[in-house]
């Protein structure tokens, strides 16, 4: 069985901007972008942004990107539960399924399914592993240590 949740490392590109700021842009996701006033604050902003755009193309029900390799540059990643989100999306979408068809699956209402795929709605895990294992998934986690600042 896969891996339901793959890496979400997402490339950034960090550039100053001409007002003092620091603009992020994603090379893998058209449409995601930020800024900050440093690169901390540009950063974290853009985990927002990735999830907005997330979140359109799951309303819109387009395909979410996958993320390219760094090649040195720094990189964002969903929160955890956007993560869950994102993987349950995906994996309807191997099995050709529509919200609706997670619904029936799951016994559920199909607003319960557009809140479990709602990247800012407190969606519980366990209901993220139950939708992952109607679609054929389950869930693996990869504990990693942070990377030292350079």
């Amino acid at each position: 069985m896969k891996t339901a949740v793959g890496r979400m490392d997402y490339p950034v590109d960090l550039e100053p901007d001409d007002n003092g700021t620091l603009l992020v842009t994603f090379p893998d996701v058209p449409g995601a972008i930020t800024y900050g006033r440093d690169e901390a604050e540009a950063l974290a902003n853009a985990v927002d942004a990735l999830e907005t755009i997330f979140y359109a193309l799951i309303t819109d029900r387009r395909e979410i990107p996958r993320p390219s390799p760094p090649r040195g540059r720094k990189t964002v990643s969903p929160s955890l539960l956007g993560s869950l989100k994102i993987s349950v999306y995906r994996a309807m979408r191997e099995r050709g399924w529509r919200k609706a068809d997670l619904a029936r699956a799951m016994s559920l209402n199909p607003r319960q399914i557009d809140r479990l795929l709602d990247l800012r709605h407190a969606s519980t895990v366990a209901q993220l592993e139950q939708a992952l294992a109607v679609c054929g998934k389950r869930l693996e986690l990869d504990l990693r240590a942070l990377r030292a600042a350079a």
